[in-house]
């Protein structure tokens, strides 16, 4: 017999279902994402910490996990909520189905959620504090225990999710071709910069990116200071995804400040973005339900092109806030705000989505030429 299970909100909200994870309780901020796959990338991305995650397409499961498709080490969201989980998994590449890998990492999930309902709701109030408990739960209980979740403002989880130590980066990404391996390790010849990168949530496939376009990554943790990143001889600087309140990491802008004076060539993504709009004086913004999802259109504002990009971050930075030598590169098309960022006399340029993910399927891949390009003219190199 299946185990019932509760989630219940701070509005008081609740919604019945039954358990498809570890048993237990959680609490977070309720999230929606309106991806059509990829659900095993959504589940490990560190971004997602302290989140409990609602996914709008009603089948989740039915290709089940695998190692290769993890974006860190492990399931990094709170919880997991879905409509509908299919009975049997049909993909050769699943290795575990999905209720067995997220109870085998103590992760607490539930299915048989009106997802609609909740989506709505989400929008028309906001995000909200949740909270799912397996078992015979109280409704009682479970919104009080939503209430007593503090919420992501304020928040510094960059430091939480980030590497204990530096480490190296040289894998590139794999194809289905050459077999369902990682790939080899690349050698010097073939990585002609070397970029460390800030770990603040990092997601494995920017890393194979990175190294895609010619670069040798070292990954250091989320309070590196600048000088101890300079003193390795970046030809640039990496500022990653990642979880939480941007203006909690001090730590983070300040060296990015260190990095715009010396004229390093700067890459933010995501948190990264948030961090480097921060380091030249502009505020940062909770946004009313946040953008998350693999469908997300996005203008070019130098080209007028529109582009299909991935999203997944619940704060903003406030463009009438930025300074005269920072110019807008990129807008979202659902509601404005602000998506990308170019200084005018320094080096530096990020974007609010993830260019490293392939929803369009690479519409936003060429931000990584873009950084090659800048670490060349850094370095006195022509194209």
């Amino acid at each position: 017999m299946n185990t019932p299970a509760i989630l219940a909100l701070e509005d008081g909200s609740v919604f019945e279902g039954e358990a498809i994870g570890a048993d237990g309780e959680t609490v977070g901020e309720v999230c929606f994402n309106t991806a059509m796959s990829g659900y095993q990338e959504i589940c490990t991305d560190p971004s997602y910490s302290r989140q409990l995650v609602t996914l709008t397409y009603p089948h989740i499961g039915n290709t089940g996990t695998t190692p290769l498709d993890e974006e860190a080490d492990g399931v990094q969201l709170a919880g997991l909520i879905i409509r509908d989980l299919p009975p049997r998994v049909s993909n050769w590449r699943s290795r575990e189905d999905l209720p067995a890998y997220l109870a085998r990492q103590g992760i607490v999930a539930i299915a048989g959620v009106d997802t609609r309902r909740l989506t709505r709701l989400l929008r028309e109030k906001g995000a909200q504090n949740g909270c799912i408990i397996t078992g015979d739960a109280d409704h009682e209980t479970a919104v009080t225990r939503a209430r007593g979740f503090p919420g992501l403002k304020g928040m510094d989880l960059a430091r939480e999710v980030s590497a204990a130590r530096p480490y190296e980066w040289r894998l590139g990404t794999w194809s289905l071709d050459d077999g369902e391996v990682e790939v080899s390790p690349r050698g010097d010849d073939e990585l002609s910069w070397h970029v460390v990168a800030y770990d603040f949530g990092i997601k494995r496939n920017i890393l194979r990116l990175l190294v895609d376009y010619g670069c040798r990554v070292t990954v250091v943790p989320a309070t590196t200071p600048a000088a101890e990143v300079m003193a390795m001889a970046p030809d640039g600087v990496f500022l990653s995804n990642g979880p939480g309140d941007p203006e909690p990491c001090d730590y983070a802008i300040e060296a990015t400040r260190a990095f715009l004076d010396a004229g390093v060539p700067v890459f933010g993504i995501c948190l990264g973005h948030q961090i480097l709009g921060l380091a030249v004086g502009a505020r940062s913004e909770k946004m009313k339900f946040g953008h998350h999802g693999a469908n997300h259109p996005v203008l070019d504002v130098d080209t007028g092109r529109v582009m299909i990009s991935s999203q997944n971050h619940g704060f903003a930075i406030d463009e009438t806030t930025l300074p005269a030598n920072v110019r807008v590169t990129h807008r979202s098309l659902f509601d404005e705000t602000l998506q990308g960022i170019e200084l005018s006399d320094r080096p530096a340029f990020s974007f609010q989505g993830h260019p490293e993910a392939s929803p369009g399927p690479r519409d936003v891949a060429p931000l990584f030429q873009h950084f090659v390009d800048l670490i060349r003219a850094y370095r006195g190199e022509t194209a």
